[in-house]
């Protein structure tokens, strides 16, 4: 045996074999498309979902890292311009409320203890560690991404073209500063938008009272205390219960809060809902404030920012909410008003980042309007422009059946909230400031740059994360310049995330490309499903059932954790990983390094050069071998990389050595025939398991007898 083989004497190591072949991937400079040798084809793209800087990658990322990788691979071997471009993402809110929190606990400070500048130093140190903690990660998972191209949603390029799409957006007309109702996060101080909240199932109560002794309807709410904002009561047009009083309106006081209250008919009351009669807070509900729009109500604020009362006497000014709950029902009692007390289970809004529950509040923001026609894109709204390419197929949705949930949630779009009370993040470029020539009124400047004179002031707001991130496929590439990766890469060949974010993230890169380009931002959505515990929970720390991926890498190689996450794995369905699974594809990783040693050890083309299989004509062995690498080649490209995953793995480990190695040990005239053909054949089997595993697969080509002296990344895909 040859000193190279050596090392096959022993049973595979993964801890001594894949930082080092990582080490040679990514000093071939081959991660990068421009030096790759032998292109042949087009250019093919992924920009990379980027993680947020807030902590480590659990096995969400690595599930998204694998599937990324294995289309990358392949198409790299298949002879395509390949780019993989890597980034991570400033998680505006989570990342400053994690300082926030460690601040707060190690010095008993708040921001604005340390004032704007400190804080961000501090916010910026944290994320550079965590972002260094991510990067080693990706590497660890075999990610062959271009590092070169690295990017950062808050980096001066992404600045640039954010601030660049800000004012190109205002200057159309789409962006607009109005006071409207919004969701309030009074935990992190912040509006946040509809898709960041998380809805918690709670018990709760349902009262049903009247307002006064005189109030002709009752009502029925699990917040009594926003009561005392109420301006009417509305009911359905044709519920004959209430028809005699739509029109009258009624003087009262409330738990000593003056009321006017007018009754009116609105087709969205539901009749059937408590008592069909619906009091209208329009300040504090996000339905009441569309009705106040239909009936032109008045909107008076009774919450604070800090969730506490701003109206009423001493019994109710400056209470919190929940506190002041508990008062008026207790006056409702003694006033004999209270009808009805039932115990409910009713979905909470809270924030995703803080937990807080949510307020809804009217507070001046900034908005993105969805429904304003664009004349440059033929007099289409934003709505619109996420709309059409679905509709038109020119980017399809894997799995499909998630196209309805898109459409769904377009229709129900609302004006985009995009403006964020905190510091870290993409600054507003909006300055103001009043002189005697204004005449009283506040001069607007919006610029990609501050302004030149005196007295201006840049807005105190952030610019909401999936604004920088929503232009992730474009802004990577150069943009706003005309790049020459602009012209190559763009529009990308395929986004691949988790369902989760399809409205959060993906809609919005739709919208914001189609706005800024007139095109598309991918042709392909893959959508992945959530990791779970072998009980089928969720994994969480809570739970104490997370598998962190880097202690796997450590324990049984990347490569068993890769192929763990993803056999089995159909797109956007959610998924079973345990330690014994990721074991048994350990196991697989040694059983084909044993393989290796045989084939080597029986080679029968020792000084000659190993024919390909294709060569071997009518042979029925290579032919079923032709076949099946066609229908997993074929798999792959159609993104059933569960099932390509799973048909390699038995080809190897039930047909090739199960049968064929059995069978050439056998010393007749069949037994010679296929020892001849193994290692054509193994040498194709090695390179249609790179993409699912790299590292075991690389280091076992670098012992292969081949004439190619190619790292097996750019070595040529099995040609069927």
């Amino acid at each position: 045996m040859s000193e190279t083989n050596e090392k096959l004497l022993k049973p595979y190591n993964p801890q001594e074999t894949e930082s080092k072949i990582y080490k040679l991937w990514e000093e071939s400079g081959f991660f990068n498309p421009d030096n790759l040798p032998n292109v042949i084809k087009e250019s093919f793209t992924i920009i990379m979902p980027p993680p947020n800087v807030t902590g480590v990658l659990h096995m969400g990322h690595a599930l998204m890292l694998t599937i990324q990788d294995i289309m990358i691979r392949q198409k790299r071997m298949q002879g395509y311009k390949t780019l993989w471009l890597p980034g991570t993402d400033h998680a505006a809110i989570a990342t400053q409320a994690r300082v926030e929190k460690e601040v707060q606990k190690k010095e008993g400070k708040s921001r604005h203890d340390l004032g704007r500048e400190e804080m961000l130093k501090r916010i910026k140190t944290y994320a550079q560690e965590s972002h260094d903690t991510i990067t080693s990660q990706i590497r660890v998972m075999g990610s062959s991404c271009d590092w070169s191209r690295e990017a950062f949603t808050l980096d001066e390029k992404r600045n640039i073209a954010v601030n660049t799409m800000f004012k190109k957006m205002y200057d159309d007309g789409l962006i607009y500063r109005g006071n409207r109702i919004i969701n309030w996060d009074p935990k992190g101080q912040t509006t946040i938008s509809d898709d960041e909240i998380v809805y918690e199932e709670r018990t709760s109560k349902l009262y049903t009272f009247k307002y006064s002794k005189d109030f002709p309807i009752s009502i029925s709410t699990s917040r009594p205390e926003t009561k005392v904002g109420d301006v009417a009561v509305a009911v359905h047009p044709e519920d004959t219960r209430y028809i005699e009083f739509i029109g009258k309106e009624y003087d009262l006081e409330f738990c000593g809060v003056s009321l006017h209250i007018k009754i009116i008919a609105d087709k969205e009351v539901d009749p059937t809902f408590g008592t069909g009669a619906l009091g209208v807070t329009p300040a504090h509900s996000m339905i009441d404030w569309e009705i106040a729009d239909r009936h032109e109500l008045s909107r008076p604020q009774v919450i604070n920012e800090y969730s506490k009362m701003t109206v009423g006497g001493e019994n109710l000014l400056n209470k919190k909410t929940t506190e002041a709950r508990e008062i008026i029902v207790e006056w409702l009692r003694e006033q004999n008003l209270l009808e009805k007390e039932e115990e409910i289970k009713q979905n909470i809004s809270t924030a995703e980042r803080t937990g807080g529950i949510i307020e809804p509040l009217p507070k001046l923001q900034w908005f993105i309007n969805v429904n304003k026609s664009i004349p440059e894109r033929g007099n289409k709204t934003l709505k619109e422009l996420m709309r059409d390419p679905l509709e038109k197929e020119e980017i399809k949705i894997i799995p499909e059946y998630f196209s309805k949930t898109y459409f769904h949630w377009i229709d129900n779009l609302r004006d985009w909230c995009i403006s964020r009370q905190i510091w870290y993040g993409h600054r507003i470029p909006v300055w103001y400031r009043s002189t005697s020539l204004t005449a009283g009124k506040e001069e607007i400047y919006c610029g990609t740059e501050a302004p030149q004179g005196e007295g201006w002031k840049q807005d105190e707001d952030t610019l909401d994360t999936w604004f920088s991130s929503g232009m992730w496929t474009f802004s990577t590439l150069g943009w706003p310049e005309k790049t020459k990766d602009m012209e190559t890469y763009h529009p990308t060949d395929v986004i691949e995330t988790g369902y989760e974010i399809l409205f959060f993230w993906v809609a919005r890169m739709i919208m914001m490309s189609e706005y800024a380009l007139g095109e598309i931002p991918f042709k392909n959505i893959y959508l992945n499903g959530t990791v779970r515990d072998s009980k089928g929970q969720k994994m969480s720390k809570s739970l104490g059932n997370g598998v962190d991926p880097i202690e796997i890498s450590q324990k049984y190689g990347s490569d068993a954790g890769r192929m763990a996450l993803i056999v089995g794995t159909a797109p956007g369905t959610d998924s079973k990983v345990d330690e014994n699974k990721i074991k048994g594809y350990k196991n697989f990783a040694n059983k084909i390094w044993n393989i290796t040693r045989f084939v080597l050890d029986n080679n029968p083309y020792v000084g000659q050069m190993v024919p390909l299989c294709q060569t071997y004509g009518e042979n029925k062995i290579v032919n079923e071998f032709n076949d099946i690498t066609k229908d997993i080649t074929n798999d792959m490209e159609n993104y059933r990389f569960h099932l390509a995953s799973e048909k390699i793995y038995h080809y190897i480990w039930h047909k090739f050595a199960d049968e064929l190695i059995e069978e050439s040990k056998k010393d007749n005239e069949e037994g010679q025939q296929i020892k001849k053909i193994l290692l054509p054949i193994w040498i194709d089997c090695i390179k249609i398991l790179h993409p699912f595993m790299p590292f075991v697969t690389e280091e076992i080509w670098s012992m292969m007898p081949i004439e190619s002296k190619n790292l097996l990344m750019i070595e040529k895909w099995p040609n069927v």
